[in-house]
């Protein structure tokens, strides 16, 4: 999942960096960025989503209807709008694509590693299920907002 999603944040990033910057300004229609970036992105999930079930069946079927959910992610559509608002060139999109795929990706993987854990651990029955998730979330967006220097001495 971490790949996919990374692999289509990067792909529609360049795509919409080239379809904005070179179709959208010069006819004008820098008003229509969100719909053809969600375009653009859906375009892009179906093809994995083909791609996936021709290469990989067994990865498909594991992943189910999570991989479609990939083009509802918020962050896939928010880095190329902050790319053209911020008027990133090429490969400032691509990097800005890539490391926010992979900070997802990091937080996939440690989200699920900690819910797997709680699985297993001695957990009160009061707080098994959806409020050991809503816990645990709380915690990780708490460690990662200190990562980012949201939260300082």
């Amino acid at each position: 999942m971490s790949i996919t999603f990374t692999a289509v944040m990067i792909i529609s990033a360049a795509a919409s960096w080239i379809i904005f910057n070179y179709l959208m300004v010069p006819l004008h229609l820098q008003f229509l960025k969100i719909v053809v970036f969600i375009g653009v992105v859906a375009g892009l999930v179906q093809a994995s989503d083909t791609i996936m079930k021709k290469i990989a069946p067994a990865l498909f079927h594991k992943l189910g209807v999570y991989l479609a959910l990939i083009s509802t992610n918020c962050i896939i559509i928010a880095v190329p709008i902050i790319n053209v608002d911020e008027k990133h060139s090429f490969l400032e999109s691509i990097a800005l694509a890539l490391g926010s795929g992979l900070g997802f990706a990091i937080a996939l993987i440690v989200m699920a590693s900690l819910r797997e854990r709680m699985e297993v651990a001695n957990v009160p029955k009061v707080f098994k299920g959806l409020p050991l998730a809503f816990i645990i979330t709380g915690m990780v967006a708490l460690a990662f907002s200190g990562f980012s220097g949201l939260i300082s001495h």
